[in-house]
């Protein structure tokens, strides 16, 4: 699709469209890719580009270039299968039409669609059938498949208890929190992964094996075994590309006689050479009836298809709402093509909550009394959702919730039925996404506590009863006997515990683990606070993350984002812990005082925009920028008492905020992660060269100084050379002396020390060396200044040249010949005039000395 000018995809599933379209929009961009579902609609301007559920899908293609038709196969399925037969026999690209399915439909297609190019794409890998497992014994990097909510959230938590956790994946859950859940699994935080039969379509995971905890599910009308295309859909999401995989079932599912949960033989070979009985036939249902009145509509929608391949689709929902109503006294009030093509729009709202016919049409009915007079009001939807924004209540209230929250998102996606339609829309999705993560909560607390209720009654023992201890080194004991350990704020199993009392050990600290947490966050806020530490952008302690730091751009009171060890206290001893720590925070964050400051005056609109300008680009370098960098040349020399007030230093080489060169905002900024550059913790004077220079420091020869006292010396050497300058003399660059005490006391070497003047435009000239007969102290060296400027490194090679064919001349006896009484005068030692490795040419020096 992307290779066209446009194009427009319908798939099974809403996760699998927003799966697809964050594919397509992180290639294309936000603005050119939409996103159109029947409960949300994501639709920019100059979309190009529209991923869609396949109700949600235009019936012809919307006239784009491609046109894609996902899981095409499901044109046999009795309640949506009508739907995606309709877009098989209507959707159309204008260059390229791609209709993507299982190999058993290709004998329907090419009966539908005469001159149809079929193409395979053979898997590579090989899927092989494991047998029967345990579920403690499932290898790494396994899905286990379950056909209920609460079959898969009891596989979720025994996995817990076996293997440390696991990520959870279902219909019922808002596309954010599938996304973090796969996002877990993915990243490698668990190695397995919970989920129904959706992860069959469009979930690309790292899996190695998939494990069925059951092979029958309920279709909606009954309760069935799965088809032999099914179990293969679900089974190849094992292995990936040329990486082989394997399915099994899980040991002790079965069925309530008895039998164990197995594949058949049969069902193994067509799995594994993935050979099914071709389709013979597709359910339709005509998608263009006639509106002129109910009678008319109701008989074009049960009227018989035309071709042989095709049958009539069972009685669905909608067709079942509309049959219904068209007997109530309300249909009366429909007249009209317009009234009956809007009264069939009411009818086709989908029966999320699963009530059936009669409540549904109730529901219906109801939402017809408005639709007929015009728009739902703003304030009428609002209440409504208003209504199920509570996350209280059981699981079946929260369930009953989802659903109904879903009837609103799909009611305000509507293109006439709501006033503010984009704002409700909003407002429905995100009481979606807080209902299911609140359902995935109360899920796993009812599951955890039936479990423990469970265990205790089979074990024939009160666990509770049992002593819990928390020892001073962390350790967990029950009787006397070690469970385990706790590491900051989380609960690690020791796995030397007897295999004939861990249930019972394990179920009695699970019981006890509120307070045992709750009396290590009191200990932390008190005797613990010194044992705190800042590192790698988190609050540590002990080892463990307790909580992420999030910094602002202005460097105020920082953010904190707990742990999940830290979720697991109560109320109100994780308020406390995070009131502490943010206490605590705030009082190490001081140092960052100076770069606040910057922050506050790179917002204040009086300080000019060249000051804010280069404040910003301090800011962005931590305190420290070299003058060529800054910007300078933008910056009115006016405005310089202004931000030498602020801290910042305008130095010959490097511009700085003298108080972050200390110790410690420089190891704060590292810890926070604010700064990835080396640390030198101390921020020691000179350092020896490294690879890698670290925050706050700048080249010198062999050696590496700070950037405060490198100006410290040139300041130094600025100051020598003004005190020799002549007020009168016509010489513009006199030569003077500098006396290198200074750098050499600071723990430069002479040769660095000459280096790192030579970056700022300081030449030396070496002294002539005494004759052999000659005694006295040597004369000492001069120096000279002059700017470096843009040619001046291309020019570099010239004087080298002169120097050859002088040293040509003298070698020749010509010119060159040294002249004098005392014989032949020793070379001329050539002075180091390069810069200390780092460029350092800068113009303007002048108003160094004056401030």
């Amino acid at each position: 699709m992307c290779a066209h000018s446009s194009g427009m995809m319908g798939f099974p599933l809403r996760l699998l469209a927003r799966e697809v379209y964050d594919r397509v929009r992180a290639i294309k961009g936000d603005d050119a890719v939409a996103l159109i579902t029947g409960e949300q609609r994501i639709e920019p301007p100059n979309a190009r580009y529209f991923c869609c559920t396949m109700e949600a899908m235009d019936r012809r293609g919307g006239g784009h270039a491609f046109v894609a038709i996902d899981e095409a196969q499901i044109g046999a399925d009795p309640e949506r299968g009508h739907i995606f037969t309709d877009r098989l026999l209507n959707a159309r690209g204008r260059e390229e039409t791609m209709i993507l399915g299982s190999a058993t439909l290709e004998p329907i297609v090419k009966a539908l669609i005469p001159g149809v190019e079929m193409v395979e794409r053979p898997r590579f890998s090989t899927l092989t059938h494991s047998g029967t497992a345990k579920l403690s014994r499932l290898p790494p990097r396994s899905a286990v498949v379950a056909f209920s909510v609460e079959q898969v959230y009891a596989m979720a938590e025994a996995l817990r208890r076996f293997r440390g956790g696991a990520a959870v994946v279902m219909g019922a859950l808002s596309p954010e929190t599938r996304n973090k859940q796969v996002e877990l699994f993915q990243n490698g935080e668990v190695d397995y992964i919970v989920a129904t039969d959706a992860i069959g379509m469009g979930l690309n995971l790292d899996l190695n094996h998939v494990a069925f905890a059951a092979l029958s599910k309920f279709d909606g009308r009954r309760k069935r075994r799965l088809t032999p295309a099914e179990m293969a859909q679900i089974a190849g999401r094992a292995g990936r590309h040329q990486r082989d995989g394997s399915f099994g079932t899980l040991a002790g599912g079965g069925t309530r006689s008895g039998a164990p949960l197995e594949f058949s033989d049969e069902e193994v070979f067509a799995i594994e050479e993935h050979k099914f009985a071709p389709l013979t036939k597709l359910h339709w249902r005509e998608a263009e009836p006639r509106f002129h009145s109910l009678p008319v509509l109701i008989g074009d929608l049960e009227s018989r298809p035309r071709h042989d391949v095709l049958r009539s689709a069972p009685p669905a929902i909608d067709l079942a709402v509309l049959k219904r109503l068209a007997d109530d006294p309300i249909a009366k009030t429909v007249r009209g093509p317009h009234l009956v093509s809007r009264f069939w729009e009411a009818c086709s709202l989908p029966d999320f909550r699963q009530i059936g016919v009669d409540p549904h049409s109730r529901f219906v009915a109801r939402l017809w009394q408005d639709l007929c007079e015009g728009y739902l009001g703003a304030d009428f939807v609002a209440a409504r959702i208003a209504e199920l924004d509570r996350t209280g209540g059981d699981i079946d209230t929260l369930q009953g919730r989802i659903a109904a929250i879903r009837s609103w998102a799909y009611i305000c996606q509507r293109p006439d039925w709501v006033l503010a339609r984009d704002e409700m829309a909003a407002r429905a999705r995100a009481v979606e996404a807080k209902l299911s993560d609140a359902l995935h909560t109360r899920l796993t607390e009812r599951f955890v506590n039936r479990r423990t209720t469970i265990l205790m009654k089979s074990l024939g023992q009160d666990a509770g009863a049992l002593p819990v201890t928390l020892e001073a080194d962390g350790r967990i004991t029950v009787e006397g006997e070690l469970i385990g350990k706790l590491e900051g704020f989380r609960f690690t199993v020791d796995a030397g515990t007897g295999l004939a009392d861990r249930k019972m050990l394990l179920s009695a600290g699970e019981k006890a683990m509120p307070a045992i947490l709750a009396q290590r966050a009191e200990y932390l806020l008190g005797d613990g606070i010194g044992e705190l530490a800042i590192e790698r952008g988190a609050i540590r302690w002990q080892g463990s993350t307790l909580a992420d730091i999030t910094m602002p751009d202005d460097f105020s009171a920082a953010r904190l984002t707990l742990s999940r060890d830290i979720a697991l206290l109560a109320e109100p001893a994780r308020g406390k812990l995070e009131a502490g720590l943010t206490e605590w925070l705030g009082a190490k964050l001081e140092p960052l005082a100076p770069l606040r400051k910057l922050a506050e005056a790179a917002r204040n609109p009086e300080a000019g925009s060249q000051a804010r300008a280069l404040l910003i680009t301090l800011i962005d370098a931590r305190g420290v920028v070299s003058r060529e960098q800054a910007g300078l040349e933008h910056l009115p020399k006016e405005m310089r008492p202004f931000l030498r007030k602020l801290g910042v230093t305008f130095g010959a080489l490097d511009i700085f905020a003298h108080p972050l060169l200390k110790p410690a905002p420089r190891q704060l900024l590292h810890a926070l992660g604010l700064d990835k550059r080396p640390l030198q913790e101390a921020m020691l004077p000179v350092l020896a060269e490294t690879k890698q220079l670290p925050a706050g420091y700048r080249p010198a020869g062999s050696q590496v100084i700070r950037v405060d006292l490198a100006e410290k010396i040139l300041k130094a050497a600025f100051e020598a050379r003004a005190k020799a300058t002549d007020a009168t003399s016509k010489d513009r660059n006199p030569r003077f002396r500098l006396n290198l005490a200074l750098p050499i006391s600071i723990g430069l070497e002479e040769e660095n020390a000459r280096r790192l003047l030579g970056s700022a435009g300081f030449k030396v000239q070496r002294a002539r060396a005494l004759d052999e007969a000659a005694h006295g102290p040597p004369a000492p060296d001069s120096w000279t200044w002059r700017p470096r400027r843009p040619g001046d490194a291309q020019n570099r090679a010239k004087p080298d040249r002169h120097r050859q064919s002088a040293a040509k001349g003298q070698h020749k006896g010509g010119r060159g010949k040294p002249k004098g009484k005392g014989g032949p005068r020793p070379p001329k030692q050539r002075g180091d005039t390069g810069p200390a490795k780092a460029g350092g040419a800068f113009d303007g020096l002048a108003d160094l000395l004056g401030g």
